[in-house]
């Protein structure tokens, strides 16, 4: 009798397909990772928000082996961080290179018309907003927003108050300009390559007043040297540190908000699998301990994204920057 459907199948072929099986599998496990030095560009100098937080994921890195390799950080801060952003847009298809953006990422472009464009980067994920704060020497007699203000409007002629900020048409100077058009003042605005070097300059008195980030002073102030006047926030910080400092509201009755992109970002057409690991492995630095007391400490707000809700935050930062360099005069002509 024959026997239809039934065939005899070689031993080999059976330890093929099972070879095949397991293997599959073995690959399906092996995602991908760092196989060389990851380089983490900063587009700012040394000793800003932007360089604290990049060394600080660098150090929580190897404390942690979150990393089969090291994070080599490097700080490219020429042409109000051009330099970093052409950079990384010229490493095509690198799985090993990151960068870490301010709100340069939008004005940089906006205002100098380089040839770069957020939409040239892999967003991967968004670790924090940053506040900005009022700040003035300590040995200034300046107590409140309003007694600073009304020195300013005192010297707003020839011999105008001088505000440090880092870089031309970036965040400082933006809301610089938002401070002078709604209260009818001037300032002579300082440009420094970072918030660092800001703050440092306040303490020597080479300018009178700034608009740091609170983690960008927050040594100076614990030492004496400075004195925040107020945060530009609908609210006040409410980390235990930072909660006597009023909003710029409740100081002066002005409706200035703003908040700071710290984000990471790769290379054009950076692999999906590449995008996958650095996701997970900056999901596992934001949840350590170190990273909060960081946020905590440095009056940041948690605020980690990733995906398309990410890319759709991104979308409209870079417009509202546009309108508010549109009303500020900072638009490349």
């Amino acid at each position: 009798m024959k026997r239809h459907g039934l065939h005899r199948v070689h031993p080999w072929v059976v330890l093929l397909v099972l070879a095949l099986v397991w293997g599959g599998g073995s690959l399906a496990q092996a995602a991908w990772e760092p196989t060389k030095p990851i380089e983490f560009v900063i587009p700012a100098g040394t000793g800003g928000g932007a360089d604290q937080m990049a060394c600080l994921i660098a150090g929580i890195t190897e404390k942690h082996k979150l990393s089969p390799r090291p994070i080599i950080v490097v700080n490219k801060a020429g042409g109000a961080g051009a330099e970093g952003f052409l950079h990384v847009k010229g490493k095509k298809g690198d799985a090993h290179t990151i960068i870490i953006t301010l709100s340069n990422l939008f004005t940089t472009p906006l205002h100098t018309g380089v040839p770069f464009n957020w939409k040239d980067l892999t967003p991967i994920s968004r670790m924090a907003l940053d506040r900005f704060i009022l700040w003035v020497n300590a040995e200034t007699p300046y107590k409140t927003a309003k007694e600073y203000i009304a020195a300013v409007k005192e010297r707003s002629g020839g011999d105008r108050m001088k505000m440090g900020g880092t870089g031309s048409a970036q965040e400082d100077q933006i809301i610089t300009i938002q401070v002078e058009q709604a209260l009818g003042l001037k300032f002579t605005y300082v440009p420094f390559k970072g918030g660092g070097e800001v703050c440092v300059n306040l303490v020597g008195k080479h300018v009178d007043s700034t608009v740091n980030n609170p983690i960008e002073c927050a040594s100076n102030w614990k030492a004496g040297r400075v004195r925040p006047l107020a945060v530009f926030d609908p609210e006040r910080i409410p980390d235990p540190d930072w909660k006597d400092i009023p909003t710029v509201k409740e100081a002066l009755g002005l409706d200035i908000q703003y908040n700071m992109l710290r984000g990471i970002f790769g290379p054009p057409e950076m692999p999906k699998e590449a995008v996958d690991w650095y996701v997970a492995f900056l999901k596992k630095v934001y949840d350590t301990p170190e990273f909060k007391k960081y946020l905590s400490d440095g009056a940041l707000k948690p605020a980690f994204l990733t995906g398309a809700d990410y890319v759709k935050w991104v979308e409209g930062a870079e417009q509202l920057h546009k309108d508010l360099m549109v009303k500020g005069g900072l638009l490349k002509k």
